[in-house]
């Protein structure tokens, strides 16, 4: 299913809150902090010309954030930043004066971290960002996981050093029991989605996300004509579709959103024209994805500069997992989680399809830009779905 968005208010400005959360300042911002950390360095960006060929267009790109930070995830750029950035304002308001991301090493700043407590929920990737930016600078975490975590997720966020806490129910359960106990507890909760009262944190998440489209542009012949986005509550599409809209203006690219058939709560909400609700209905082997109410922030962004809404089934997800570990024609073999590929997968739907090519412009002249959202994080998972073995997912996963 497609859906476009015509609705004539939706091609206003972006909200000035958001403009500022996802604008130029804000993105060089979160890229000082990030290069302050000692695992810093660009994810790669693959050229697939061969599938590109395939489907119909002039070029095809592929951020890979499956080597972000050694999380396996683009989500390391956010929840991790978030934390640092409070730490050090709250130290900055305790010490008379502000701090800067190199100063999270300083005695004294964790000092004061160490009396914080931060905690989220999460499908698995936010929460061990927020663990790991937890443990850089010395404070507590508590994460809270629902009943469809795999165990696997769940030891990777503890190694973190995390305290975990399950909760019967799905993800949305999770957070509203995280942001309940956070609120008895005196902790801070850092979401990667918001709700009424309750925007400034999951904008600097949002924030932390911008890294990507900064460092992508900058190993770009050109700027896409086409980025499709997965969504699950919709912070990272927001934020890399909100941050390419301020930095090119009338030459950014159409962005269509992508969500899994079984978890649309953006496409329900656009279909809708106001936040919806969905009912939680079958699991979707897109884990990473399986929301069922947006970030009330994520779309109101959308809602300005998202051109298209789309879902995709559970083959096209596992199909393109297979696909771009067994790449043709030469094209570089990428690690792609079962939620990684998603926006892959729409845009091989959407080639596809005679009336999806031409409801979105795509043509031999388009260059596309895909961002693979996560790597193996669930490696026995992944090896179960493209029929590999689990030495051979652990070599594909080394740093190149």
């Amino acid at each position: 299913m497609i859906l476009l968005n015509r609705r004539p208010e939706y091609r206003q400005l972006l909200a000035a809150a958001d403009a500022a959360a996802l604008g130029i300042a804000g993105a060089e911002e979160a890229e000082r902090f990030l290069r302050a950390r000692d695992s810093h360095s660009e994810t790669p960006l693959h050229v697939l010309p061969a599938l590109a060929a395939e489907l119909g267009i002039a070029a095809l790109h592929v951020k890979d954030e499956g080597r972000r930070l050694g999380l396996g995830s683009f989500k390391a750029l956010g929840g991790a930043y978030a934390v640092i950035r409070l730490v050090l304002e709250e130290a900055g308001k305790q010490l008379g004066r502000k701090l800067d991301a190199g100063e999270i090493g300083d005695a004294k700043v964790r000092a004061i971290a160490a009396r914080m407590t931060f905690c989220c929920a999460t499908d698995g990737n936010h929460g061990r960002s927020v663990a790991q930016g937890a443990g850089l600078v010395g404070a507590r975490s508590v994460v809270f996981v629902h009943a469809g975590v795999s165990p696997e997720r769940v030891a990777a966020i503890a190694r973190y050093g995390a305290e975990m806490v399950r909760v019967d129910g799905g993800y949305d359960h999770s957070v509203r029991e995280a942001a309940r106990i956070a609120a008895e507890r005196g902790w801070t909760v850092v979401s990667d989605t918001s709700w009424p009262g309750y925007e400034r944190i999951p904008g600097l998440v949002m924030q932390g996300y911008t890294v990507i489209v900064r460092e992508a542009l900058r190993h770009l012949p050109e700027p896409p004509t086409h980025v499709f986005l997965q969504a699950g509550v919709g912070g990272f599409a927001a934020a890399i579709a909100g941050h390419l809209a301020i930095l090119l203006g009338e030459r950014r690219p159409k962005i269509v959103v992508v969500e899994p058939a079984r978890a649309a709560c953006v496409y329900a909400t656009a279909e809708a024209g106001r936040p919806v609700k969905i009912p939680h209905d079958q699991p979707t082997v897109m884990a990473m994805l399986e929301c069922h109410e947006p970030s009330l922030v994520a779309w109101r962004v959308l809602s300005r500069v998202g051109d298209a809404f789309m879902t995709v089934e559970e083959d096209d997800a596992v199909a393109v997992m297979n696909r771009l570990a067994r790449p043709k024609g030469g094209d570089p073999a990428i690690v792609a989680g079962e939620s990684g590929g998603a926006g892959l997968a729409g845009l091989i739907r959407a080639a596809g399809d005679i009336g999806m090519r031409a409801a979105l412009g795509l043509d031999g002249q388009s260059r596309a830009l895909i961002i693979n959202s996560e790597g193996a994080t669930d490696p026995g998972r992944y090896a179960e779905l493209v029929g590999m073995a689990p030495e051979g997912v652990a070599r594909a996963m080394q740093p190149a």
